[in-house]
């Protein structure tokens, strides 16, 4: 009898998670389009999973993207970031300001270039001299409103349509469609049928107006992939942050390689920042990210420190950002629906698991949502306003149980401690 199978469970209990094959992914994708789907035929909330709902939620999501991948460069070498909303401040100003003086695509590159210095002073914060990361963050994200408000005082101040908390009007980058597809998913998504419609609102929400910039960033996620998890560099980085110590008996520069991650890390948030000047609005407003820096590293969290589910944690955000944009109080009702059929399936799970106090837990709190489903017609706008913010706080909770961060993150390290 062979001992491969039995070895084969020994090393999947030893390792815990089952890695999922990719068509047991497409799998669970499509059975959730399809719960969506039974949603908005219930609710009748059709634009949902519509073209143009699709395409504000990739234009959302982006942003969100970008600061948690640079977050997750940061943190796989063992360098939390809270600082990413600061940098991704710095993005914004810098962005819009090159975009203002020479064109949108001198604004990506300043944009980048902004965040980058931004996340350069936080490596020298935490790792030359040591400061605790959290303070150090935060310290970045309050000097960066300072710095860009100060700046704004004597360059967009003095231009025409601009004052010291905004910008005049930017040139955009260029937006592609294709024309055939792009019709014909529109045209299928307006008929309201089951699942077909919604997936043809997706794809067509995917190849309408869509950003160059935009098609930069998703290239971006497997790259990313690519890099830190194929190639030798990607190793070196990545032992910095589960070993420092052990990293550094093998040879590996790790001031080197914490320099280069977080220094990346600044600059994938300040392409965010000027995402979201040149795309996103086509103009600078102070207090324009929003708080995304903090979504983005929420993203990361809930991607498992890894660019596939940071991917899905941004797309999760910025649909739901997106649900206020086209009959936000409708669209968010719906939603309530859907979390009380979700709450109803992780309730049967629990139980199949024999974890009795979280399966009344869930009941109880899919009963509550079904009821206030069946008794109103529309959500109050406040809630439509906080839903991303909500979203994030139940996503991380529900997450939190199966998140393993790198050993090393956040933990001081010396140079020398490993000879």
């Amino acid at each position: 009898m062979s001992t491969k199978a039995p070895a084969a469970r020994v090393a999947a209990k030893k390792g815990g998670r089952r890695k999922l094959s990719l068509p047991v992914v497409l799998l669970i994708i499509a059975g959730a389009l399809a719960l969506v789907s039974l949603v908005r035929l219930i609710s009748g909330a059709n634009d949902v999973t519509s073209v143009g709902q699709v395409a504000g939620a990739l234009e959302l999501a982006v942003p969100i993207g970008l600061a948690g991948l640079g977050g997750l460069w940061a943190e796989r070498a063992g360098v939390v970031n809270i600082g990413l909303e600061g940098m991704m401040i710095l993005g914004t100003w810098f962005g819009a300001w090159a975009g203002f003086q020479w064109g949108p695509w001198a604004g990506v590159l300043f944009g980048i270039i902004g965040g980058a210095l931004g996340g350069l002073l936080h490596a020298v914060i935490t790792v030359t001299f040591g400061v605790n990361h959290i303070v150090s963050g935060v310290a970045i994200n309050i000097l960066a409103v300072g710095v860009t408000r100060y700046l704004s005082n004597f360059t967009f101040a003095e231009e025409p349509g601009g004052s010291s908390k905004q910008s005049p009007r930017l040139e955009e980058i260029d937006k592609i469609t294709i024309p055939g597809l792009s019709d014909w998913m529109q045209d299928l998504q307006q008929h309201h049928w089951f699942f077909v419609s919604d997936l043809a609102g997706i794809i067509g929400g995917l190849v309408t107006g869509l950003s160059l910039l935009t098609v930069i960033a998703l290239l971006l996620i497997p790259v990313t992939w690519w890099v830190l998890w194929r190639t030798a560099f990607g190793l070196r980085l990545r032992s910095c942050g589960e070993s420092p110590v052990a990293a550094e008996t093998l040879g590996v520069n790790v001031y080197k390689y914490k320099y280069i991650a977080v220094t990346i890390s600044g600059g994938l948030a300040g392409l965010g920042g000027a995402f979201l000047a040149l795309v996103a609005t086509s103009i600078y407003q102070e207090g324009q990210t929003g708080g995304r820096g903090y979504i983005g590293l929420a993203a990361m969290i809930f991607g498992n420190w890894m660019p596939g589910g940071m991917a899905l944690g941004a797309g999760l955000f910025g649909f739901t950002d997106s649900l206020k944009l086209r009959g936000g109080a409708e669209n968010v009702h719906a939603m309530l629906l859907l979390l009380a059929i979700l709450l109803v399936i992780a309730a049967v799970w629990q139980l199949y698991r024999k974890k009795y106090v979280a399966a009344v837990i869930s009941a109880a709190c899919s009963a509550l949502l079904f009821t206030w489903y069946a008794l109103t017609d529309q959500v109050p706008s406040q809630f439509v306003d906080a839903a991303p913010y909500v979203t994030t706080l139940l996503v991380l909770a529900l997450s939190a149980q199966r998140l393993r961060m790198p050993k090393a993150d956040g933990l001081p390290y010396r140079k020398g401690e490993g000879k």
